[in-house]
């Protein structure tokens, strides 16, 4: 009795269940293809001024550690050129005395470096819950409209290139499109059109939000602290004091 029982719990059910989902892709290649305009014979070396910052970059490091700049020396890099190219890559291994895998690896994990050349206007639409509940969705709509170029795409004249981000970091200001290093808040379809008009005459709008707010207050007014403060000893015991 006890040997059947066991042998039944053992058993293989007869069938199984089976869920399975679509594969989800990246849209970013991690494994490198030369092209004509990305490939290791491409020559690259940073310009005088960059050559300065990135010894004062790796001087921040011990000597057995210079290793650690890889990161700053590849945005000084993706700065100069305007992408991170596999050249970029290589001088960096060599100025920091490491094998070319160890900066490819830090290049293809980090979202923050181009390994694709991208447009002048580097528009990075943040659709995280916060700016999709504020119309994140209106804001990748328009921008596609005005440009006539989907998510992912360059436009011809190599201006502007749109991608979708993961939390820009601005949450209260929502929704938000970085413009380069520049940070544009509380944006609607209006003022998302206003911005790009401004960039394709060749000027630089100002950053930060769109709308009345200077900042990150409330937008609908202070709800607390709208009185003064009180002062030292405030109901404290006589004494306290």
């Amino acid at each position: 009795m006890f040997r059947s029982l066991i042998s039944k719990s053992l058993a293989r059910p007869s069938s199984r269940s089976f869920f399975t989902g679509s594969s989800l892709r990246s849209d970013k290649l991690f494994v490198h293809r030369d092209t004509p305009e990305n490939n290791a014979s491409i020559p690259f070396e940073f310009n005088t001024e960059n050559t300065e910052r990135a010894k004062a970059i790796i001087a921040k490091y011990p000597a057995q550690y210079k290793k650690a700049a890889i990161i700053p020396l590849l945005d000084l890099g993706q700065r100069q050129l305007g992408w991170t190219s596999l050249s970029v890559m290589n001088y960096v291994a060599k100025l920091v005395e490491v094998p070319p895998m160890r900066v490819y690896e830090v290049a293809t994990f980090y979202t923050m470096f181009n390994r694709e050349p991208v447009g002048k206007y580097f528009l990075q639409v943040c659709t995280t819950t916060p700016c999709q509940l504020c119309g994140a969705e209106e804001i990748v709509k328009t921008i596609e409209n005005e440009l006539g170029i989907h998510v992912g795409q360059t436009t011809p004249d190599k201006l502007f290139t749109l991608v979708e981000v993961e939390c820009a970091g601005a949450c209260v200001n929502a929704p938000v499109v970085a413009v380069n290093d520049d940070y544009y808040e509380d944006l609607t379809k209006e003022s998302t059109i206003s911005i790009l008009n401004s960039l394709k005459a060749g000027k630089v709008p100002k950053a930060g939000p769109q709308s009345d707010r200077q900042n990150c207050e409330p937008a609908g007014g202070l709800t607390t602290l709208t009185t003064p403060p009180t002062g030292p000893g405030f109901k404290l015991q006589a004494e306290l004091l």
